[in-house]
């Protein structure tokens, strides 16, 4: 290479990495990757507005764990006692990936990409000055509440109606994020009399999503750590075998295998904005191969729900995905979408919003090959947990509600899935309650809102659920009531004064319909009202009868089954 060729090449270079410099300092893009990563929990501006996590106004130079109102975990309190202030750099290593830096910490997303983290550090630097804490009064007794944690005990059962429902804003919105602890030495979880619990199997990577292969294996996905593992049991007991089956994933949630039936080919994973399969036959511990796009992106912009629940059809003809909501309640899209509302609910679906969540809050529905996507219902704020059905046919989904409205409302719910219905959100919810943060906004929507099947305390936060079935032969064989019933997993509340959740419950149902009553079957997670040892999120029953609860603050799995 000659002297000029060199010059040539090295100014070249020079103006590479000076925009790759500037792409990684850009605050604008900063701003739209703290609008869709975690807008939903924080906020940017010095208000009172009670979030899940702390306001990030002033955040570079602040103490950890020093704002007061919210749950931090240990290991995070213990960094601030130390008197560790959050610099740039503290906060890179953070959000690179947030259970290692502080294990057992809530913050559910990580940050792989270098240059989305500088942009994302460039935004913050500019949010300068104090934050005004938010308070979460508390009820002067705890058991007055229905909803309370206090009073969860196995056999429990509730019932929330909605000619109950309380107004809006009847009570304050609070902030009260619970504060994960340590299990305490010799405490298990309280299952029902005639029952026994043991634990199963420890998962560091803390994966949130469980589910079972024809084979009987236990497969986990784990967002955080882009992976997904299986779990092998040879005696039903415990784990006994481990193994990483796929890494280096795009944020993975939900798990189905196909074709459905006994010899599945492959393993569809649910990236946060794809889906691909992984080569899979029944026994594999590690993928068969590269993994394949079957869809190469779900949504404009990821959103502030990262989950995307993924099932098949019982005949393995459709594909069902769900996708929540980018914000709360979508409050800033405005009255009316950017083509005329006809043409948009044409091509989106009843009751679809726009701009920002464009594609949310939706099941969307394909063929097995990722093809023909269509809009399967609309409304469902943030169907975490998405399941068929397996005596009906039926998808089911476990809805997380809206928050900010008051202790009480609204009711998250487990409902029937109908093609075509709309489920409310952002404009109402339970039926023709309309959001007063949105009055007047689709009053034409009041009398074509699906009221769902079951409603559940508000903000309990149920995710995964599994329908109890065994052979009576099986070892570990529920009592013949259990058959038909659903398990669902409550991960807790945030946004409640009294805490709730953080436990499993029993549905009950009645040819293949959600009765309206549901009971509490493993509870014992919650040490305090500020405090938690464990969050439920997903369960799944295996070969042997027994059911399996696995808790994503912990990495603990245990294993439920009659003494």
């Amino acid at each position: 290479m000659n002297k000029l060729h060199l010059m040539r090449a090295t100014s070249a270079l020079l103006g590479l990495l000076a925009m790759a410099s500037s792409q990684a300092q850009d605050p604008a893009l900063g701003q739209r990757l703290f609008d869709s990563n975690c807008a939903m929990c924080h906020t940017a501006t010095p208000d009172r507005r009670a979030l899940m996590g702390p306001g990030l106004h002033g955040i570079v130079g602040r103490k950890l764990a020093s704002m007061p109102g919210f749950g931090y975990s240990a290991a995070l309190a213990g960094l601030g006692a130390q008197g560790r202030a959050w610099t740039t750099a503290e906060l890179d290593r953070f959000l690179a990936d947030p259970s290692a830096y502080a294990p057992g910490t809530s913050m559910p997303i990580s940050m792989a990409d270098a240059a989305q983290r500088q942009s994302l550090l460039a935004y913050l630097e500019k949010l300068a000055g104090p934050a005004i804490p938010a308070t979460a009064s508390r009820p002067t007794a705890a058991t007055a509440d229905a909803g309370s944690w206090s009073a969860d005990r196995p056999g429990r059962i509730h019932e929330w109606k909605v000619a109950d429902l309380p107004k809006p804003f009847a009570t304050e919105s609070a902030s009260n994020g619970p504060r994960t602890v340590p299990r305490p030495a010799g405490t298990l979880p309280a299952v029902p009399e005639g029952f026994k619990v043991n634990l199963w199997a420890r998962d560091p990577d803390r994966g949130r999503v469980m589910v079972k292969a024809p084979n009987g294996d236990i497969f986990i996905s784990s967002t955080t750590k882009r992976l997904v593992k299986v779990f092998r049991s040879s005696t039903g007991e415990t784990a006994d075998v481990v193994s990483t089956f796929a890494a280096g994933m795009d944020r993975p949630f939900g798990l189905a295998f196909w074709p459905t039936g006994p010899n599945p080919q492959y393993l569809y994973v649910a990236y946060v904005n794809a889906i691909v399969r992984y080569p899979y036959r029944n026994g594999d511990l590690v993928a068969g191969g590269e993994p394949e796009v079957v869809v190469p992106r779900l949504a404009q912009a990821v959103g502030a729900h990262s989950s995307r629940t993924l099932v098949f059809s019982a005949d393995g003809q459709r594909m069902f995905l769900s996708i929540g909501s980018a914000t709360n309640v979508a409050e800033g899209i405005g009255k009316t979408p950017p083509v005329p509302l006809a043409d948009w609910e044409a091509r989106h679906g009843l009751g679809a919003a726009w701009g920002e969540e464009e594609g949310h809050a939706v099941v969307l529905a394909f063929d097995a090959d990722g093809k023909n996507r269509r809009t399967y219902a609309t409304g469902l704020r943030n169907c975490v947990g998405m399941y068929l059905y397996p005596q009906s046919g039926d998808l089911l989904c476990s809805v997380n509600e809206r928050d900010l409205l008051g202790d009480n409302l609204p009711p998250d719910y487990l409902t029937r899935v109908k093609e075509g219905a709309f489920y409310g959100w952002p404009w109402f919810y339970i039926g023709a309650h309309e959001d007063p943060r949105l009055a007047s906004h689709r009053p034409d929507l009041r009398d074509q809102v699906t009221t769902p099947d079951l409603l559940f305390t508000a903000h309990a936060a149920p995710l995964g659920m599994v329908m109890y079935e065994a052979s009576p032969a099986a070892a570990a064989a529920f009592p013949k009531a259990y058959d038909g019933d659903l398990f669902v997993a409550f991960h807790g509340s945030w946004n409640r004064q009294t805490r709730t959740g953080s436990k499993v419950v029993r549905v009950f149902m009645k040819d293949g319909v959600p009765t309206g009553r549901y009971q509490d079957f493993v509870t014992g997670f919650v040490a305090s009202d500020a405090e938690v040892w464990g969050r439920p999120s997903s369960v799944a029953v295996q070969k042997d009868g027994s059911l399996l609860v696995d808790d994503d603050v912990t990495g603990e799995i245990w294993r439920v089954a009659p003494k």
